[in-house]
């Protein structure tokens, strides 16, 4: 062997295995994200604020199955406080990036509450998530999703959609 392969051995001997361990999740991790967002006028009288969270399971390094909860409560001066919520499954493929890591993905779901029309929706997502240490990292995401209310109106409503956006923390266990 060269000196240099016995210098190499040799550092990663005294380094061990677990520094070597690269930032992101693992094949049967688990992930739990968390955002949330307010705005209020100058007098505090007409408030809305919304909390997202998901929960997932990789099911191979790349791989990951979860559901996404969001709901929003508006308080306004000409109403009561009312709410709204979506929730949707979805599947992320996740490219090795080192501490960063691009995704994209798909979702289904349904949306409902007091000020909208309940309906069903699907559509893409992509991301990034920058790891701050091994399993903790920020997320930045955006989904589209289109609404229907039947398989029939799939066709015909993907123009009639909704951005969802965010940024928050992640954690992999």
């Amino acid at each position: 062997m060269h000196k240099r392969t016995y210098l190499a051995c040799g550092l990663l001997a005294c380094m061990g295995a677990a520094s070597l361990a690269q930032a992101g999740p693992a094949a049967g991790d688990r992930e739990i994200t968390l955002q949330g967002t307010g705005t209020s006028d100058k007098d505090f009288d007409a408030n809305i604020f919304s909390a997202s969270g998901s929960y997932g399971w990789f099911t191979t390094d790349q791989s990951e199955w979860g559901i996404r909860q969001s709901v929003s409560v508006s308080d306004t001066n000409n109403s009561s406080s009312r709410w709204n919520g979506a929730t949707r499954l979805f599947y992320d493929w996740h490219f090795n990036g080192g501490d960063w890591r691009p995704y994209v993905g798909a979702s289904l779901g349904y949306i409902y509450g007091e000020d909208t029309n309940e309906t069903f929706s699907a559509g893409p997502e992509i991301g990034l998530k920058y790891y701050v240490k091994d399993k903790t990292f920020i997320n930045v995401a955006m989904e589209y999703q289109f609404l229907f209310d039947e398989s029939n109106d799939i066709d015909d409503s993907y123009d009639d959609g909704a951005i969802f956006y965010g940024l928050g923390v992640g954690f992999n266990f």
